[in-house]
Formats: structure tokens, C-alpha cells, sequence
């Protein structure tokens, strides 16, 4: 019944990718202009507005390629590197980061499912949790002064820059005995490995710590609108036992629902401009469904190396902008 649950899920992945970026658009659309607009600084860029959202389009598209298979989600890397180099609030640049994660997912999601890369046992509990402290981290991050913000950016991205770094990769990590919780909500499966072409069972552990764990990453996607990806594949790897390339796909999924609910709290007031948002959010779907075939045949660790290198340029620009000395 659960297989064939699925099996409907990925049959209609194609509808719910066009509906969900549909409605990601005419949302931006509809509160574009309402935030403050003494907020917005002074442009100095000769670009025209076109060339600005044409950026944007063909940076998400290869931001895109690459956050699936790393799974960091679009997020973690948007919002540092449009945020560090493009002539935005940050305000706007968090607010369209959490509609790209949750694009990014959903666009990766049927592929995902139907390889059984991502599964859903795993994916909803954590996501529950992870939604409502989501909503509590954006509505904090929008009440402290954007300097401070960026501040605190770029220390988190030099932060995971750091955990990634230095965390081993386990492809395979053994699992001796779930515990209770996981036996119950029957977290475990099976999928397709096309490097080693053979079929890979898998189960958890530790997912009472897990949960709590996930309540603390919520808030802090929410809080700089970078999704959590970053902390969601780690934590689904090395504390609980998926597979990495399982704990890749099952990261898209939780992003998709932390990030929705924290992307109402941003649309509510006004934080999403359309010129951000619409060329991000299509560049960034259109990246991920490559990225999410890609995410088959690539080894995890040569695109966490991109990753890496990205996000330590990203986390030192976003934090001199913070401090001021690199403007």
C-alpha cells in the first residue's frame, strides 16, 4: 500500500512541479513592493534590471545542478552568494532564498522518489518539527537589523564550512539495531545504488536526538532563509545512519516543507520582491532537475568539494559586507 502510494507521488511529480512553481511566482508577484522602501539602499550599479534578473537566472541554474547531489539544498548557497554579490537588501535575498530551496526540492522530489533516493518515512517527522520552528527563526530574523544579520551569515556559513570540512563521509554507515521510535514508524528501505548496481538496504538509528536536532535546524533556516540543507545531510548521515546519497534525496523533502512555512512568514511582510524571486526560482528548478539525475551517477564527495570552495568565498564575502570592510 505504501509502494503504491509512492508510485502515485512520482507519477504526478510533473503536475505538482508546475503548479508549485505557478504558485511560487504569482506569490512573488502579488507582494512585490509592500516591504519598506526606505529598507531598499540606493542602487549604484549601471545595469539594467533585465541584466540583474538575467544573473540571477543563470546563477541559480548552476546553483541548482549542484545543490541536489551535495544536498544542501539551493538555499544555503543563494542566499550567501546572491546576498554577498548582488545589489539587494538582505531582507529580499532571504526571503526569495527559502521559495529557491523549496523550488529546488520540489523540482528534484518525483526523480528522487521514484529512485528511491528520498524517502518519506524518514522525511516527515524530522519536517514537522523542523516547519514550526522554521516559522519562529523568520520571524526573529526579520526584526534584526540586516548588518547584524549578515554578521551572523557569514559566521554560520564559515561554520559549516568548517563541519563539512571536517566530518567524515560515510557512503554506507552501519547500523547495528534501530531503536524504538524508528521500529515504530518503520524507517528503513531499500534503493538502487547505479554505481555499485546492486540494491542497498538501509535503517536508522538515534531518532528521538535526531528530532530535537531538527527543531534547532528549523529555526535557523528560518532565521537566514537558507533552507538548512547544509545541516540536514549531516545530521540524517552521520548522527541517525542513511546513506549519504539517501540522506541527500530525504534532505530535499524536509526542505521543501521547512521552507514553506517559513516563506509565508517572509511573504506576510512583504519580503519578496518578483525581480529576485521569479528568475531564481525557475533558474533554480530547472538546475535541480539536472542535479537530481546527476545525483545517481556522481560520488556525493566530488560536488561537496564545490560546495566547500563555494561556500568559504560566499561565507567571507558575507561577513566582511557584515563588518563592513568589503562592501
Amino acid at each position: 500500500m505504501w509502494d503504491t502510494s509512492l508510485a502515485k507521488l512520482s507519477a504526478t511529480g510533473s503536475l505538482l512541479k508546475a503548479n508549485a512553481a505557478l504558485l511560487l511566482v504569482t506569490l512573488a508577484l502579488f507582494t512585490a513592493g509592500a516591504y519598506a522602501a526606505d529598507s531598499v539602499p540606493a542602487a549604484t550599479s549601471t545595469l539594467p534590471w533585465w541584466g540583474w534578473a538575467l544573473a540571477l537566472f543563470i546563477t541559480c541554474f548552476f546553483l541548482g545542478i549542484v545543490a541536489v547531489p551535495s544536498g544542501v539544498g539551493g538555499g544555503v548557497l543563494f542566499v550567501p552568494i546572491v546576498g554577498g554579490f548582488f545589489p539587494f537588501h538582505l531582507d529580499f535575498v532571504r526571503g526569495a532564498g527559502l521559495l529557491v530551496a523549496m523550488a529546488s526540492a520540489l523540482a528534484a522530489g518525483p526523480s528522487l522518489l521514484r529512485g528511491g533516493l528520498a524517502n518519506l518515512r524518514l522525511a516527515l517527522p524530522l519536517a514537522v518539527l523542523a516547519s514550526a520552528s522554521a516559522i519562529a527563526g523568520a520571524l526573529v530574523g526579520l526584526v534584526l537589523p540586516a548588518t547584524t544579520v549578515q554578521i551572523a551569515l557569514g559566521l554560520t556559513i564559515l561554520f559549516i564550512v568548517a563541519l563539512m570540512a571536517t566530518a567524515k563521509k560515510s557512503e554506507f554507515p552501519e547500523v547495528k539495531q534501530q531503536d524504538r521510535l524508528a521500529l515504530a514508524l518503520s524507517i528503513h528501505g531499500v534503493f538502487r545504488d547505479a554505481a555499485q548496481k546492486k540494491d542497498i538496504d538501509w535503517k536508522v538509528h538515534r531518532t528521538p536526538l535526531g528530532l530535537v536536532i531538527f527543531t534547532l535546524i528549523g529555526f535557523i533556516g528560518g532565521l537566514f532563509g537558507v533552507g538548512a540543507g547544509w545541516a540536514n545531510l549531516p545530521v540524517l548521515n552521520l548522527l541517525m545512519g542513511a546513506p549519504i546519497k539517501v540522506a541527500a534525496g530525504t534532505s530535499g523533502l524536509i526542505l521543501t516543507l521547512a521552507s514553506s512555512s517559513a516563506t509565508w512568514v517572509y511573504l506576510s511582510k512583504g519580503a519578496v520582491l518578483a525581480i529576485i524571486a521569479v528568475p531564481s526560482v525557475i533558474g533554480m528548478m530547472l538546475g535541480a532537475m539536472i542535479g537530481a539525475r546527476l545525483l545517481h551517477v556522481l560520488k556525493a564527495s566530488v560536488v561537496r568539494k564545490m560546495v566547500i570552495t563555494l561556500l568559504l568565498f560566499a561565507g567571507i564575502r558575507a561577513l566582511l559586507k557584515g563588518l563592513g570592510v568589503w562592501m
